[in-house]
């Protein structure tokens, strides 16, 4: 039988194991990509029983522990990729730099920042949003989504990169990525995005945030759509004074 042993604390006031942002990014630190390919890390808050959302929106959910480790895996990402209607819902800004790891970035030949890109086979997403625009934003969408959607949005002065014919192929999401240096991927769901990276097996890493609150709700679970059942090992489990678990689950690479 294996012994238990204490988590690390996170934001604990009193305690000497106080992780600061470099501390974290440490922990965090991305192993090298396989050739040619990416390293697909998600990142999701949930409550003790599952559920990803309270009221719809995941903000509900997040304490301070949360939202700095949330800025620490952006701050060490190349990409972050996100379902649309989840950045809408949640009303997603661009990614900012981190100032605690320029040098880091800087050291490892990355850009200041992450680029966003923004998944979505609909293309039901307002040409007004402010990040349709943005310098490095990308909409990885299909052949076939709504020939009048699209030419809205590149009317609006979208970047669109079509990655399959009838709906959005992740696996051939991750060789754009790759193929443009952008391995250190980061995705932040919804749901319905991280159950289908787990049924085509492309999650490499999983970082939950565990709330310390039971919903008892029909909101969805942290995956939704899968069926597949996949196997990961623990990395570490954090903690903080406020009563959230931080546990970045991990498989061996391809």
């Amino acid at each position: 039988m294996h012994p238990l042993t204490k988590a690390t604390q996170l934001t604990a006031r009193t305690s000497a194991t106080d992780l600061d942002n470099v501390a974290l990014a440490d922990l965090y630190a991305y192993p090298p990509a396989p050739a040619g390919g990416v390293v697909m890390r998600a990142n999701m808050v949930g409550s003790i029983d599952g559920a990803a959302t309270v009221n719809s929106l995941s903000g509900g959910l997040g304490g301070d522990g949360d939202h700095q480790l949330f800025a620490v895996l952006r701050g060490l990402a190349d990409v972050v990729v996100v379902g649309a209607r989840t950045a809408i819902a949640e009303g997603y800004g661009p990614v900012r730099p981190h100032p605690d790891l320029a040098d880091r970035r800087a050291a490892l030949g990355q850009s200041p920042t992450a680029t966003l890109a923004l998944v979505s086979n609909s293309l039901q997403i307002p040409a007004g949003n402010p990040l349709i625009a943005d310098v490095g934003t990308e909409i990885l969408t299909c052949r076939d989504a709504p020939a009048d959607a699209r030419a809205r949005l590149l009317d609006a002065g979208a970047t669109l990169v079509d990655c399959g014919t009838g709906s959005v192929d992740l696996a051939m999401v991750g060789a754009h990525l790759a193929g443009t240096g952008r391995s250190r991927v980061l995705c932040e769901g919804g749901p319905s995005l991280l159950g289908t990276l787990l049924e085509r097996d492309l999650l490499d890493e999983l970082c939950v945030t565990v709330a310390p609150m039971l919903t008892a709700g029909d909101a969805k679970h942290l995956t939704a759509g899968a069926t597949a059942v996949r196997r990961l090992r623990r990395a570490h489990v954090l903690a903080d004074d406020q009563d959230y678990l931080y546990v970045r689950w991990v498989r061996d690479l391809r």
